[in-house]
């Protein structure tokens, strides 16, 4: 059971963090404006402009380029902002385009999707509980993430994403229903004809036809990929074109093994692998597979989910683990897994880093299954 002190502290913490993320960056604090203002007139001029490249330094997210933010890393020793990456290489850019089986791409997952700092709350109640983002998910697909982690409960005769203390949901820790998500999602899809999102369900639906029918309330099924037309036992999967001119453009996996009989989800382990979550997947050199599922090597399961989360989520040093250490557990889940590269990268926080972050993780795994090289967004000719 979590200790709601320890939430109160992280919340705390968070709290302050905030002040080196937000457009008010530099406004509170004397120091950083002080550390700008230091700099020579050279160096002001992108910050002033708000042409600021990767790197540069910045007080408001207004002095970078679109595709960055302005943040510090006070984990890593940094306390001077400066602009940093927010947004993913679209694979429109890639050299091989969507031509490739779609397990040969490895997209951004976000852990928790729902579980957004500042969420208004949503049963009555203020929420009471650990929080593992800080945009919406609007936002998340907007800057490039392609896979979401969503807890489904029974709450009030609905569906509801929250988190729970021993299986059951609670007011103080309920988030929304999960159909105001799903609508967010549609809208993407709508707008964004070239794009699939993989749902991650953690499933504690017990309601008939629950998952299905909240699927089809939502206008989603048009979008649904088949079961059936999921390739089983390691098989390569339809490429990226053919899926997104099928229009099957939303895989939804559950984590209950019955529904794929019946409801017509598929299981994720029947299809996945994957690293344990939380602090034992981030011990370095290790990437032992999570409890219950099939061993990382096991090449019958096609896609490969690799965590890189501490099991209490943290804000302060989300930008260092999501930087170095995530970057170096890649080359060590790629052995783990029979010299495979990782699909799905799941992480909290995920914009945050020392620079590029999780984006220079994705560049480098697309790299690397495209054309075998170091960075797909620059180096890549195929």
């Amino acid at each position: 059971m979590v200790k709601i002190g320890t939430v109160l502290l992280l919340l705390l913490f968070f709290h302050n963090q905030q002040a080196y993320s937000l457009d008010a960056i530099g406004s509170t604090s004397d120091t950083m404006i002080a550390t700008v203002g230091d700099a020579e007139p050279a160096n002001l001029v992108p910050i002033l402009r708000g042409t600021g490249q990767l790197g540069t330094q910045c007080f408001t997210d207004a002095a970078c380029a679109p595709s960055l933010y302005c943040f510090a890393c006070p984990a890593a020793s940094e306390l001077q902002p400066k602009c940093t990456r927010k947004t993913a290489t679209a694979t429109s850019t890639f050299p091989k385009n969507t031509s490739l089986p779609f397990n040969k791409y490895a997209w951004l997952t976000t852990h928790n999707s729902y579980a957004i700092f500042g969420s208004t709350p949503q049963a009555g109640v203020p929420i009471i509980t650990f929080f593992n983002q800080e945009d919406s998910v609007t936002d998340q697909l907007n800057n490039g993430v392609r896979g979401l982690m969503l807890d489904m409960y029974d709450f009030r005769n609905d569906i509801w994403l929250c988190h729970s203390f021993q299986g059951t949901c609670y007011e103080f820790t309920a988030f929304r229903p999960a159909n105001k998500t799903l609508a967010e999602i549609k809208t993407f899809l709508d707008a964004n004809p070239n794009e699939v999102i993989t749902i991650f369900i953690e499933d504690y639906v017990h309601a008939p036809n629950g998952i299905s029918r909240l699927f089809t309330n939502a206008g989603l099924m048009k979008y649904w990929m088949p079961v059936a037309m999921m390739p089983s036992n390691g098989k390569p999967w339809p490429t990226l074109r053919e899926m997104i001119q099928r229009n099957h453009r939303l895989l939804v996996f559950t984590q209950d093994s019955t529904k794929e009989a019946t409801e017509g989800i598929a299981f994720q382990w029947r299809y996945t692998t994957e690293n344990q979550y939380g602090d034992d997947g981030m011990r370095n050199g290790s990437c032992p597979k999570r409890n219950g599922t099939p061993a990382m090597s096991d090449v019958s399961r096609s896609l490969i989910v690799q965590n890189y989360f501490p099991t209490n989520p943290n804000p302060i040093n989300a930008c260092r683990d999501n930087s170095g250490g995530l970057f170096n557990m890649l080359s060590t889940c790629f052995a783990a897994s029979g010299n495979r590269w990782s699909n799905y990268i799941a992480l909290d926080f995920y914009k945050r880093s020392t620079g590029g972050g999780a984006f220079r993780a994705l560049d480098f795994l697309n790299g690397q299954m495209e054309c075998d090289c170091q960075d797909i967004s620059k180096s890549c000719s195929c």
